[in-house]
């Protein structure tokens, strides 16, 4: 049988018994401690992460933007230029009088749409094409069953494309099945 002595006041006069419950007391503590450390620590990782991450996306959206900037600088330019394009097929397509002015109006024309497409000027190709409300912009509607319906049958002004980017739309004449051909057409597909 152990031999514990028990005070008055019931407390252990055994003195390891008093320090083993206070070395538990200061583990228990000391392990609350590393507790809380452990997730202050995998909070800050986190963080570190997420704002590590936050840095990357922003470096890589503003290297994008920079480039995107170097690219498109000239799109306001060559934006100015495309009306005197225009001026240069207007003044091809009227007669002049004169074979070497016209031919002197030709050669500069030629020279200038040479050099907007090597900055990545592209004209749109539209007669003949499906209309497309993001490429054309139609200024007239024409009724006619000689045609599909909604499809280009002429043009007003060429529109273009720079570097992929619509720069200006084609204003396009546009085909329209007459109403009684509408109806048909309505009928037609209610029946099948």
């Amino acid at each position: 049988m152990e031999n514990t002595e028990i005070k008055a006041d019931g407390v252990s006069a055994d003195p390891t018994t008093a320090s083993e419950s206070a070395t538990n007391a200061e583990l228990d503590q000391a392990r609350i401690e590393r507790d809380g450390l452990r997730v202050e620590r995998d909070e800050l990782r986190d963080l570190l992460l997420r704002r590590q991450a936050e840095f990357d996306n922003f470096r890589k959206r503003t290297e994008r933007e920079r480039v995107e900037l170097s690219q498109y600088a000239s799109m306001d330019v060559v934006g100015e230029l495309v009306p005197i394009l225009d001026d240069f097929e207007r003044a091809l397509a009227a007669d002049s009088g004169s074979p070497e002015y016209a031919r002197g109006v030709q050669m500069i024309y030629q020279r200038m749409s040479e050099s907007l497409k090597k900055t990545g000027l592209e004209p749109i190709d539209t007669t003949g094409k499906a209309f497309d409300p993001h490429l054309h912009q139609a200024i007239e509607r024409v009724e006619t069953t000689d045609t599909p319906e909604n499809t280009v049958i002429g043009e007003f002004q060429r529109g273009y494309n720079f570097k992929g980017k619509l720069l200006r739309p084609s204003m396009v004449r546009v085909a329209v099945l007459p109403p009684a051909a509408a109806s048909r057409a309505d009928s037609r597909i209610l029946k099948i």
